[in-house]
């Protein structure tokens, strides 16, 4: 389905039909289906929204480049357009950091139930020295290939060099959303966690390499009332590596089952 929000065009979809609502918000690039699995979890028993953020997947990308803020702004729209008061929100890597964003604003036009971060960004690492120099070097290599002079000479060499530079997620991502990512990467976000004051499920793999394990201990211990479940021998996409002890995990937290 499709539906207009403040001006972009937007996929998304509803599954189950339960009393309570719990919305998906995606991870960096990706698309709603990826996050049918969690869906298919809890809807027997909740009524489950999954959309793509602008940029993502079949909707719009924004016509400016956005930092998590405007993108929280813009799921603010997009409830209101569903007219969904009150959820609990799910959020895997970038869209835990619109979670976390949303859960410590004062006022928003709907309530939080509770949260569920998924391998979820927000932690910057401290950069060691090596990491530094690293990045140095690399300022100064890319000023002086971006001279015209030097790009007149070797062209195809230049642009070869180019199109490795960054992350996977940055070079698949058109120039728009590169400038979108790049804000986000470089804002950590750990002086917010003491704030959010509601009930914090994260579920992370241990081999994560994009989003480390220390980072979920980062926010175990500094969110107040959370609690921590390791995927043991999972990624970044935990929840589809190990299907089966994700969805037991949910199940258990969401309370559905045997008994309830």
């Amino acid at each position: 389905m499709n539906i207009e929000v403040d001006g972009y065009n937007i996929c998304y979809k509803i599954t189950g039909d339960g009393d309570e609502t719990v919305v998906m918000l995606q991870g960096w690039g990706t698309h709603l289906g990826v996050y049918d699995s969690v869906a298919d979890a809890i809807n027997e028993s909740y009524r489950f929204v999954q959309f793509d953020l602008p940029g993502f997947g079949g909707s719009d990308e924004p016509r400016e480049a956005w930092n998590v803020d405007a993108y929280a702004d813009f799921f603010c729209k997009f409830m209101e357009a569903l007219g969904i008061k009150k959820a609990t929100l799910i959020g895997h890597s970038y869209g835990g950091r619109i979670i976390i964003k949303l859960a410590t604003r004062e006022n928003i036009p709907f309530e939080i139930q509770n949260i569920v971060l998924i391998d979820s960004a927000g932690i910057v690492p401290e950069k060691t020295f090596s990491q530094k120099m690293k990045i140095k070097r690399y300022k100064v290599l890319k000023k002086f290939l971006n001279l015209k002079v030097v790009y007149a000479l070797f062209p195809e060499l230049i642009d070869d060099w180019r199109s490795r530079q960054g992350s996977a997620d940055y070079r698949n991502a058109t120039p728009m959303m590169r400038q979108c990512l790049v804000m986000a990467v470089n804002e950590d976000l750990r002086h917010h966690l003491p704030k959010i004051k509601q009930d914090t499920l994260l579920i992370w793999g241990d081999k994560d390499t994009a989003t480390p394990i220390s980072d979920a201990k980062i926010m175990e211990e500094m969110i107040p009332h959370s609690g921590l479940a390791v995927i043991e021998g999972t990624g970044h996409y935990s929840f589809l590596e190990q299907p089966v002890i994700f969805r037991n995990i949910m199940r258990a937290y969401f309370r559905i089952g045997a008994g309830q």
